[in-house]
C-alpha cells in the first residue's frame, strides 16, 4: 500500500501572494497529519517563491511523520538541508522561469553536480530520493549514484489526453517502476496527480510513496485541509 506524502507548498503560495503570515503551512501540515498523511513534503526553492527557511525550521521541530524536502542540487540549499536534517531529501530540477517542476532530473548531463549533493546529504544522514522521468537511462544513473529511492515524474501521465495516451504513459511508469525495484531502490511517484487519476499510479506494484500537493490544496479550499487529505488517503490506500 502506497504511503501519502502531502506537499504543502501552495499553502505558502497563498501566503506569499500577500506577504503576510497566513495561511501558515505549518498549520496545514498539522491538519494533514490529522487527516492521515504519512509524510509532509516541501520544496525550498532558490527564489523562495513559497516555502521559506522559517517554515522548514518550524516543520522540522513539529512534524511527527516523515519530512521530505525537495531541493535543487544547489550548494546553498544543500547546506540548509544538511543543517535542518529532513528525513528524506528529494533532488529535483529547478528553473526560475517555470511555474512548477517541468520534468525529471537529467542525471546524464548533471551527474557530477548531483553526485556532489548526494554525497553531502548522505554524510548528514539524510535519505536520498531522485525525481526522474520514467527513462531507463536515468534510472540506471540513479542506481550508480546509490540513491535510496526514485520518484517517478508522473506529469506526462497526468497531462495525457484520451484513454490510449493515458494507458501508454501509465505503461511507461509501470515499466520504470519494475526497473527501479529490480535495482534495489524504493519506488515513489508524483507530479500532477489528482483525485481523478491517482488510483492507477497507486496500484503500480511496489509503489511505496506518492507525493501530492496542488490537487489536495485546491480541494482543501472547498472542504477543509483535514478532509481533503482523508479523501486522498482513501484513494491511495
Amino acid at each position: 500500500m502506497a504511503e501519502l506524502g502531502v506537499n504543502i507548498d501552495h499553502v505558502a503560495t497563498v501566503r506569499q501572494a500577500r506577504g503576510t503570515n497566513e495561511p501558515d503551512p505549518v498549520w496545514a501540515a498539522t491538519l494533514a497529519q490529522l487527516g492521515g498523511a504519512d509524510g509532509i513534503t516541501v520544496h525550498l526553492r532558490e527564489d523562495r517563491r513559497h516555502i521559506q527557511d522559517r517554515d522548514l525550521r518550524v516543520l522540522r521541530d513539529t512534524v511527527t511523520v516523515k519530512l521530505n524536502l525537495e531541493l535543487a542540487a544547489n550548494p546553498e540549499i544543500v547546506e540548509i538541508a544538511c543543517g535542518s536534517k529532513p528525513d528524506q531529501a528529494t533532488l529535483v530540477p529547478e528553473k526560475r522561469e517555470e511555474v512548477t517542476t517541468e520534468g525529471g532530473l537529467d542525471l546524464l548531463t548533471h551527474q557530477q553536480r548531483v553526485a556532489d549533493a548526494v554525497a553531502r546529504l548522505r554524510d548528514a544522514g539524510i535519505g536520498i530520493s531522485l525525481f526522474l522521468d520514467p527513462d531507463p537511462r536515468q534510472i540506471e544513473a540513479a542506481h550508480a549514484l546509490k540513491a535510496d529511492a526514485v520518484e517517478l515524474h508522473t506529469g506526462e501521465y497526468a497531462l495525457a489526453v484520451g484513454e490510449k495516451a493515458t494507458q501508454a504513459e501509465l505503461a511507461k511508469l509501470v515499466d520504470a517502476g519494475k526497473q527501479v525495484r529490480s535495482l534495489g531502490m524504493t519506488l515513489h511517484a508524483g507530479h500532477g496527480l489528482t483525485y481523478r487519476n491517482v488510483k492507477p499510479v497507486a496500484a503500480i506494484e511496489g509503489m511505496a510513496e506518492l507525493n501530492i500537493g496542488h490537487s489536495i490544496v485546491a480541494r482543501a479550499i472547498m472542504v477543509g485541509f483535514e478532509q481533503a487529505v482523508r479523501e486522498m488517503k482513501r484513494l491511495v490506500s
